[in-house]
């Protein structure tokens, strides 16, 4: 039996915007941006030369899910990623990243 099966623990309460923060890691973390970011928007620069169609949810996502958990683990946030992020957070980060590097995209970077 788990200690807070006894007793309930008091939520741990976020005082900052974690997708903002998420962000913010996601670029600014060398190894991931070397090993996850890049390369996915990469993928997407490469798919928007090529004049396909663009689904942010299949190119990114598992980009954002990514960079959730190892946000989590990296921060020691006491809270899964689960619990950490609702669907809103996901939703506002992939948007925000999607929007911003795709504009990056037009403006001729990622080449």
């Amino acid at each position: 039996m788990l200690i807070k099966e006894f007793h309930k623990l008091p939520e741990e309460n976020l005082n900052f915007d974690i997708a903002e923060d998420t962000i913010v890691f996601m670029r600014n973390d060398p190894t991931f941006y070397r090993k996850t970011y890049f390369p996915a928007i990469t993928r997407l620069a490469d798919t928007h030369r090529q004049g396909k169609n663009i689904d942010p949810n299949i190119l990114l996502m598992p980009m954002v899910e990514k960079g959730c958990n190892e946000y989590v683990k990296k921060y020691n946030i006491s809270m899964g990623p689960e619990e950490a992020y609702n669907n809103n957070d996901r939703t506002n980060i992939l948007n925000r990243i999607y929007s911003e590097e795709l504009e990056q995209i037009r403006n001729g970077e990622y080449k």
